[in-house]
C-alpha cells in the first residue's frame, strides 16, 4: 500500500467513525424520546386556554415531523382536578408539559401574584406591557429559579363578576353576597374589602351552588360565561370592571426539555410563541371590537349587563388599596413598581 492510498484509508475509516457516532447520537437522542408527552390544561378545546394547548401541540408534532407528540389532559385531570398542585406535579415530573394560569401557580410563586393586583392593568395594552416587556422577563427568570422551562404567554382574560340578586354598580352593591372565588387568598382578601362573603370551591363545586342559589356569583372571563351557559345557573347580572386579569403560561418539565435536542427545543419554543400569539387573539375576540359583540352576545340571553363608567370603577379602585398595600409588599415592592412604571409608559 502506497503512503497516499494508506492515507485515504485513514481518513476514509475517520469519516466512518464520525458517521457512526453522530448515528449512534442521533438514535440514541431518539430514543429517549417518550412515545407521548402530557400536556396539563384547566379548560380544553373550544375555550381559547384549550385551544392554546392545540395549537401548541399540532404545531409541535408538525415542525418536529412526529418526533414530538403531545397529548392534552383537560381537568387538569392528571391531578385529580386539583389546580393549585399542577405547577408542584410539573416540577416533580408528573407533568411533562402545561399551559397554565397565573393564579393557580401563584401559591408557588409569589411573584404571579402581581397580576391578581385589584385594578392593576387597566385594558389590555397595560397587559402586554407587562407581559411582553421587562416584568414578563423578570418573571421567566423567577420560573426558571422554581423548576420548570417558560416559553410563552398566552391569556385567559380580564375577569369580570356575575351574580343572581342585583346589577353591581357601587362597592356597596357587593355587601353581603356570597360570592365563589378562585383558591388564591389575594381574592379572598379583595372581596371581604368590597364587602362579600368570598367562597373558595372548585369549578366542579360551584355550578351546583350556583344552581341552587347556595352561591350568589362568581368572577372569571367572559367567554367562560357563554361556553358554561352560566345564565342557566341563576347568572342574571354581569358586571364588567376589569379588577384582574389573568395570563397564561406556556411551560415545559425540566428534565423533559433538557432530553431534547437544541434544535427541536428551538421548535418548542417558537410553537409556543406562535400559539400564544393566536391563543391571546381568541382570548380578546369579542371585546377588543368598537361594539363588543360578546357583551351583545350574552345579553341576548337575557342578562343584565352594566359597564362602569370610570368614576364608577374608580370606587372599587378606592375600596380595595388596603389589599392593593399589603399584598405589595407580599409580591415584591420593586417587581410592582416596575409594573406600575410599564403600564404608565404603556402605548395605548
Amino acid at each position: 500500500m502506497t503512503p497516499s492510498t494508506f492515507r485515504r484509508s485513514l481518513i476514509g475509516l475517520a469519516a466512518a467513525a464520525v458517521a457512526l457516532a453522530t448515528f449512534s447520537t442521533g438514535a440514541a437522542a431518539q430514543a429517549a424520546y417518550k412515545a407521548e408527552y402530557k400536556m396539563s390544561l384547566v379548560l380544553g378545546p373550544p375555550t381559547p386556554w384549550g385551544m392554546a394547548g392545540k395549537l401548541w401541540a399540532d404545531m409541535v408534532k408538525e415542525r418536529t415531523q412526529g418526533r414530538i407528540n403531545i397529548k392534552l389532559y383537560p381537568g387538569v385531570s392528571l391531578i385529580q382536578g386539583d389546580q393549585t398542585r399542577e405547577f408542584s406535579a410539573l416540577r416533580q415530573g408528573v407533568i411533562d408539559m402545561a399551559v397554565g394560569s397565573t393564579i393557580n401557580w401563584s401559591p408557588q410563586v409569589k411573584e404571579l401574584n402581581l397580576f391578581s393586583m385589584p385594578f392593576l392593568m387597566p385594558d389590555y395594552a397595560a397587559i402586554d406591557a407587562l407581559t411582553q416587556g421587562e416584568v414578563g422577563k423578570d418573571i421567566f427568570t423567577r420560573l426558571d429559579k422554581a423548576g420548570v422551562v417558560p416559553l410563552a404567554w398566552g391569556e385567559n382574560g380580564f375577569r369580570e363578576v356575575t351574580n343572581s340578586k342585583r346589577p353591581i354598580r357601587t362597592p356597596e352593591d357587593l355587601k353581603g353576597m356570597k360570592l365563589r372565588v378562585v383558591g388564591s387568598p389575594i381574592y379572598s382578601d379583595t372581596f371581604s374589602a368590597l364587602g362579600a362573603n368570598p367562597t373558595q370551591m372548585s369549578w366542579a363545586d360551584a355550578q351546583p351552588a350556583l344552581a341552587s342559589g347556595a352561591v350568589d356569583g362568581q368572577e372569571n372571563p367572559l367567554f367562560l360565561f357563554t361556553v358554561l351557559k352560566m345564565h342557566t345557573v341563576g347568572q342574571k347580572y354581569v358586571t364588567t370592571w376589569g379588577y384582574v386579569a389573568d395570563p397564561l403560561i406556556f411551560v415545559v418539565n425540566k428534565e423533559i426539555w433538557a432530553s431534547w435536542t437544541p434544535a427541536d427545543q428551538a421548535i418548542v419554543r417558537q410553537a409556543a410563541i406562535d400559539a400564544g400569539k393566536q391563543e391571546i387573539a381568541l382570548a380578546r375576540k369579542g371585546l377588543t371590537e368598537a361594539d363588543k359583540p360578546l357583551l351583545k352576545e350574552i345579553a341576548g340571553m337575557g342578562v343584565t349587563v352594566t359597564q362602569l363608567t370610570p368614576a364608577e370603577r374608580e370606587a372599587f379602585v378606592k375600596a380595595t388599596r388596603p389589599v392593593y398595600a399589603k399584598w405589595k409588599g407580599t409580591i415584591g415592592a420593586g417587581l410592582v413598581d416596575k409594573a406600575e412604571k410599564a403600564i404608565a409608559a404603556r402605548q395605548k
